[in-house]
């Protein structure tokens, strides 16, 4: 291809509202164009990149045997009303009417859809397992849509759908469909983690999320160095700082503690270590009819409450930050005095792990301006509800016994569910086994953001020119720019040689003919981010060389005419090698 018959639209400058790497550098290479908020328009080079992304997750979709169809971004609402989703998906489900008043979706994903097209062609067991899976757009209604095409309202997106006999079969479909994407990543040429992840909103048994490692990542990543243990934050289990309850050594007391409403503050005026602290959180879980249920939380004071987690405290799917009035209720003090002795019986009182295990702690004393100090379990309060509530931290003991944890920054760009018969049995979906009977479908459900791959992409490679593409998903291999092209019929003759030679050998390569500056050409490629640019002036060729640059080399080689197409075409190799 030949710039002059592509469309090149680089700036100088970022708009003002991008707030990362990625949105910045798409707008600023000509990839992308914001035509609302959270939707844009793909322009010829982003179009590229999405294809070759798109080409990748076909090719090893097809090789895992999943079949490839095309659902409508249109859905009816009957379909998300059968499973209960028009209701619980809230404001993020755009939902429309069409002229006759009917009720529909911009769908955000497929799972009704699909259920609905294998209850209808799907009768027995012979025809399972099967896998369908589409390259479609979606559309969520984001609040705030923001970091460009990382967080947009309107994306592209790889979803599967299998349906197995039982579960059995289900884990050799998941296990089939973690593999794939697993060469997926790696073809890409992308730095990723698979990680052990919450449901969310989609639900089922089990899932996994495959982020790409970025500094700038959304998500936090908890892994153990020293195996491979991996875990989105929300999921990473979090085991007891202390190995055992220690012996009450003094009696509780009640201290003042003015104006010192939270445990770093308590911590410091009573000259205790922070981890002697116990932080009281309060929540309230309204009811069908009566008062609400309210349940204490509570995490040692240099930890966080994980809210994903605590979700999954029974009693507490759907519940609340408590009121001033459930406060008052409850404790009889205002939030910051708060703690779980001599709390109502109706308080349900729910400790981490560490926290059943400390002695002598200081919570607060339900009294404004006050905390105790040598509280103890089963003396001075009866024993807690003990479950796993609390982020981890840096340090804490690895689950898997390996090791300790860290953490890093992620990007997510797949999820992988184990749905089970969520699904099928809200809608009927049935086979008929070998005895005759009908059973539901056991599902599976599996998504890769292929847009918001581009992001996270440049997330991970960029420097302060621009983009630096992995080959595989960069939108040209070579780019060749000549010093004069319309000047020097010289330079023009090899130019257009080199390009149709490497066409020729199957080299994604663009010829940069519009004349341009060579300081101008040569930082449009850098911030494109083509990986390998070969500069041909009548300077070299009269010495029969040229210029050949990698995109992160220091120094461009010189090369001899007539060995440089076997070069580009081993360059472009070697790359695609490394990253096989």
């Amino acid at each position: 291809m030949k710039a002059s018959q592509s469309f090149l639209a680089t700036l100088k400058e970022a708009p003002s509202d991008a707030e990362v790497v990625s949105h910045k550098l798409m707008v600023r290479a000509g990839l992308i164009r914001k035509i609302s908020a959270g939707i844009y328009n793909y322009l010829p080079f982003g179009l590229k990149v999405i294809r070759k992304v798109e080409n990748i997750i076909r090719e090893e979709m097809n090789r895992a045997g999943a079949i490839e169809l095309l659902m409508p971004m249109v859905q009816p609402a009957e379909l998300w009303q059968e499973t209960g989703r028009w209701e619980k998906m809230g404001p993020e489900l755009l939902r429309i009417k069409d002229r006759h008043d009917r009720d529909f979706v911009i769908q955000p994903t497929s799972e009704e859809v699909v259920t609905d097209f294998a209850r209808n062609e799907i009768k027995s067991y012979k025809q399972l397992p099967v896998n369908f899976y589409q390259i479609q757009t979606k559309f969520r209604d984001e609040r705030r849509p923001r970091f460009g095409i990382m967080r947009g309202r309107e994306f592209s997106m790889k979803d599967a759908y299998s349906f197995d006999r039982d579960t059995e079969g289900l884990k050799k479909s998941y296990q089939k469909m973690f593999d794939a994407y697993t060469r997926i990543f790696k073809r890409m040429g992308l730095e990723f983690r698979a990680v052990t992840a919450d449901n969310g909103a989609i639900g089922g048994s089990g899932s996994q999320e495959f982020h790409v490692i970025a500094d700038t990542g959304e998500d936090a990543i908890v892994y153990c160095p020293n195996s491979d243990y991996a875990a989105n934050l929300e999921a990473a289990e979090s085991l007891a700082l202390l190995a055992s309850r220690a012996t009450a050594s003094v009696a509780m007391s009640k201290v003042p503690t003015p104006d010192k409403t939270n445990c770093g503050d308590v911590a410091k005026f009573l000259n205790i270590p922070l981890e002697q602290t116990v932080k009281s959180l309060l929540f309230a879980t309204d009811q069908k009819s009566g008062p609400a249920k309210l349940f204490m939380l509570l995490v040692r004071g240099d930890h966080e409450l994980n809210e994903v987690k605590a979700s999954k405290v029974p009693g507490m799917t759907e519940s609340r930050f408590a009121s001033e009035a459930e406060i008052k209720q409850a404790c009889n003090a205002p939030a910051g005095y708060l703690g779980p002795v001599g709390v109502s019986a109706d308080v349900t009182v729910v400790a981490d792990r560490t926290v059943a295990n400390m002695a002598d702690f200081v919570c607060g004393a339900n009294d404004a301006g006050h905390h105790l100090v040598g509280v103890n379990w089963g003396r001075d309060l009866p024993e807690p509800l003990v479950l796993d509530i609390r982020n981890a931290v840096i340090g804490d003991p690895s689950p898997d016994g390996k090791g300790v944890v860290d953490i890093c920054r992620g990007i997510e760009v797949g999820h992988v569910f184990q749905l089970g018969t969520r699904y099928s049995e809200a809608m009927g979906c049935t086979y008929l086994d070998q005895q005759g009977k009908a059973q539901p479908m056991v599902m599976g459900c599996y998504g890769i953001g292929v847009t918001r791959l581009l992001g996270a992409a440049i997330e991970q490679g960029h420097d302060d020119k621009g983009i630096i593409w992995p080959i595989s998903m960069a939108p040209f291999e070579v780019v060749i720019c000549p010093m004069g092209y319309e000047k020097s019929e010289q330079v023009k003759a090899a130019c257009d040689q080199l390009h149709d030679e490497l066409l020729a050998a199957g080299i994604d390569v663009i010829l940069d003919d519009r004349n341009e500056r060579p300081g101008a050409m040569f930082a449009d490629w850098e911030l494109i981010g083509a990986p390998f640019r070969v500069v041909i002036g009548d300077r070299g060729l009269a010495d029969s060389q040229v210029e050949f640059k990698g995109r992160t080399d220091a120094e461009s080689q010189n090369i001899p005419l007539a060995q440089i197409k076997d070069k580009v075409i081993f360059a472009v190799q070697s790359a695609k090698d490394t990253i096989a």
